[in-house]
């Protein structure tokens, strides 16, 4: 297959990924500090330190959300230069959602 085509198919399916994820995000209620707790001590997700090492930069705050079926963190990343970028993480996989 055409490498031009298999991006275009790839761009194509996260488009239409993006209002499922922001939806999700939308409808998110986050958990308190005692329920977050006890959810990592689970193990029902990952911990943010394994989390900080795959998004980079230092985890300035963190909110453990859930919504849409899905648990999910809330970051504030501090990068290099002291610019914040605002991330979604999803807590069981540790994948960026956005």
């Amino acid at each position: 297959m055409n490498i031009n085509r298999m991006r275009f198919r790839l761009a194509m399916a996260c488009l239409m990924m993006l209002p499922i994820i922001v939806g999700h995000a939308a409808e998110a209620r986050c958990l308190t500090p005692a329920e977050a707790q006890a959810v990592v001590a689970k193990g029902a997700v990952q911990r943010l330190g394994v989390i900080a090492r795959v998004v980079g930069g230092e985890i300035v705050d963190a909110r453990l959300c859930e919504g849409g079926g899905l648990l999910v963190y809330q970051l504030a990343i501090m990068r290099d230069g002291g610019r914040v970028d605002n991330i979604t993480v999803d807590a069981t996989s540790g994948q960026r959602l956005r």
